[in-house]
């Protein structure tokens, strides 16, 4: 029987400290973008894809993310005291009422392998999604990235990479595939390697933070010893894991912002607000008439 993805692990328990002092007590995946924090756009992402159960792997500062998608009794009053319908509804429709969301606490940062690992309990016998808020990726003529990956999974039922070329240059940011073509826009996999010199990297397709996995990845996890970074890689249970089992790319249609970047994260906030219906018009203004004598 074929099984659907249900459930998605958002490994959340990351110090960021490349954004300090900003990320010093309020978690990274809270930075917002425009008007919503990065977390919101990607549980946004799952919703779309049809996943009903939400599962955070949290660190010891990330209770206020569990506060953000709690209900909010004061501020729903506020809002109903004065009148403010609109931003109440909005409010009250962040979280469908078919959505559950579970919180796990990863007690020692021990890498991402290890981070999904923690979610085994909640997962179960079940193929599953991780979804990184890091990488914020928009589509905005189609499916969302997770949508399309899911619609893959209900084609071939196995464990399938988001994957999309990046600077050659820049390998050793990544985790490095090697693929053989199945069809367009999708590739067997190879060979994986966690970030490799660009001497040593087979390919410039790149991992980014999008994965379904089968539930034949937690024994993996499970005995994969510790690798780049003194951490265990998710990479490397991955490899793993294709001795047993098929395991595809797929270059998803769409474009891929590294937020876990400055850069990367401006350029979001900036596209972003282009494309806002309440602020595109006056900021495209400002832009244009912008100097910095």
């Amino acid at each position: 029987m074929n099984q659907k993805i249900r459930k998605a692990v958002f490994p959340v328990a990351g110090l960021g400290t490349r954004f300090l002092p900003a990320t010093k007590a309020s978690p990274k995946e809270m930075l917002p973008v425009v008007d919503k924090p990065l977390i919101q756009y990607c549980v946004e992402e799952a919703v779309a894809a049809g996943i009903d159960t939400m599962i955070f792997v949290t660190g010891r500062t990330k209770n206020v993310i569990m506060d953000h998608f709690d209900k909010a009794y004061e501020l729903e009053n506020e809002l109903t005291i004065r009148g403010k319908t609109e931003i109440l509804q909005m409010v009250r429709g962040m979280v469908p009422p078919n959505v559950s969301f579970v919180f796990i606490r990863q007690p020692e940062a021990l890498g991402l392998g290890h981070a999904v690992l923690c979610a085994k309990s909640v997962v179960g016998d079940e193929p599953f999604a991780v979804i990184l808020a890091d990488d914020l990726i928009t589509n905005r003529h189609g499916d969302g990235c997770m949508s399309q990956m899911v619609e893959q999974y209900d084609k071939n039922q196995c464990s399938i990479l988001g994957v999309e070329k990046v600077n050659p240059q820049e390998t050793d940011k990544y985790g490095i595939v090697k693929t053989k073509e199945v069809s367009p826009s999708v590739g067997q996999v190879e060979l994986i390697i966690e970030k490799p010199s660009p001497e040593r990297a087979p390919s410039n397709l790149a991992v980014v933070g999008r994965y379904i996995l089968t539930p034949a990845i937690f024994e993996k996890i499970e005995t994969t010893e510790r690798g780049a970074g003194g951490e265990i890689q998710l990479t490397d249970a991955i490899a793993a894991l294709m001795t047993d089992e098929q395991v595809l790319a797929y270059e998803f249609e769409g474009k891929r912002y590294d937020c876990g970047s400055k850069l990367g994260y401006l350029q979001a906030t900036v596209e972003y607000g282009l494309e806002h219906d309440e602020l595109k018009g006056d900021f495209r203004d400002y832009l244009k008439n912008l100097s910095l004598d």
